[in-house]
């Protein structure tokens, strides 16, 4: 199969979000309902990359996520470039490899009820078991030594080992109605004033059904937090543009890096709008660190949401165990309103 490479992600998004590339094979349209939600919100996912080729081939991001809703996923990562492919499972496993690279790559394998079920960092060939017939899976690339060199890194991956998905099948639910589910979710998720994520990594983990519903709508396709290896997430109330915020706070000094990433009150990027991370951040001189929020080009690591409300997440790439076992993230814990 020939790689397909996208010059930019938001060029194939013009031509291909235009029409759908799979039909239903049955007229009966699925209701959505809180018990099916996250298959549904899985395969929505599923069929917008799907349009993207990741049936037939390597879907390798050569630049940061489109903003706004043109991107494929909410809340995107504007710190690492994504690699994906959905795939079907060979006796119940699927196969891939992490080759040897110069920047952070990871491997996340997502079900299709929405589960992370295997976040690998290790370079090595993997072989691993899942539980549905089809998987995600998600390489994330490392932008600490730069764009352009995220995305050759992607170029080591070796597709050969990877069964596409050739013959998946759009799940028939009324899209439409997915997003007014999603909507809904992603608001309540707002207007509380702090959300963790668990992402509990398969089916038989989920102890609270609607707090996994929250988590997919607002956060599709995150990772579950393990120590030094895999990643926790958190999310701030929702702020306000016209108001300077600061948040001050020790280094969490995680395995890999620390970022924080401002998105809009649907939970996708903001255009014009960038992440800070312990890659570049500068640090006060007792050695803690300031992140701004709209507080004007001299703040120190400012983030200028140009305009919009907004909330922001924060990520702990191969978490801290103390981080992990925090009660609150440290993070939006110390955010600080300033008049």
């Amino acid at each position: 199969m020939t790689n397909f490479k996208l010059t930019t992600l938001s060029l194939i998004l013009c031509t291909a979000f235009t029409a759908p590339v799979f039909a239903n094979t049955s007229s009966d349209t699925l209701d959505v309902t809180a018990e099916n939600f996250t298959h549904a919100e899985t395969a929505r996912n599923y069929r917008n990359w799907a349009k993207n080729g990741a049936t037939e081939q390597f879907v390798k991001m050569q630049g940061l996520p489109p903003r706004g809703k043109a991107a494929p996923t909410v809340q995107m990562n504007d710190d690492t470039l994504y690699g994906v492919a959905i795939v079907k499972a060979v006796d119940g496993q699927i196969t891939f490899s992490i080759p040897e690279t110069n920047n952070y790559m990871a491997v996340q394998v997502v079900t299709e009820r929405g589960h992370g079920q295997h976040y690998v960092v290790e370079d090595g060939r993997y072989n691993l078991p899942v539980e549905s017939d089809y998987a995600f899976i998600i390489y994330r690339s490392g932008t600490e030594n730069g764009i352009d060199n995220a995305a050759s890194q992607l170029d080591l991956v070796n597709v050969q080992e990877f069964n596409f998905a050739v013959d998946y099948e759009v799940q028939p639910y009324d899209y439409d109605d997915v997003e007014a589910w999603v909507k809904k979710y992603t608001q309540e998720v707002n207007g509380m004033e702090k959300f963790t994520y668990t992402f509990p990594r398969t089916s038989d983990q989920v102890t609270d059904l609607h707090q996994w519903n929250l988590e997919n709508a607002a956060g599709w396709g995150g990772a579950s937090p393990e120590a030094f290896v895999g990643n926790k997430y958190s999310n701030s109330p929702k702020l306000k543009s016209d108001v300077c915020y600061t948040t001050t706070f020790n280094d969490p000094e995680n395995k890999f890096f620390t970022s924080i990433t401002a998105y809009d009150g649907d939970k996708y990027l903001i255009d014009g709008v960038r992440h800070i991370s312990s890659h570049s951040w500068d640090k006060n001189t007792d050695g803690t660190v300031t992140v701004s929020f709209n507080c004007g080009e001299s703040a120190i690591n400012n983030i200028d949401t140009k305009g919009h409300d907004f909330t922001f997440t924060s990520r702990h790439y191969g978490v801290n165990p103390d981080v992990m076992s925090a009660s609150e993230d440290p993070i939006i814990d110390a955010l600080t309103v300033h008049k």
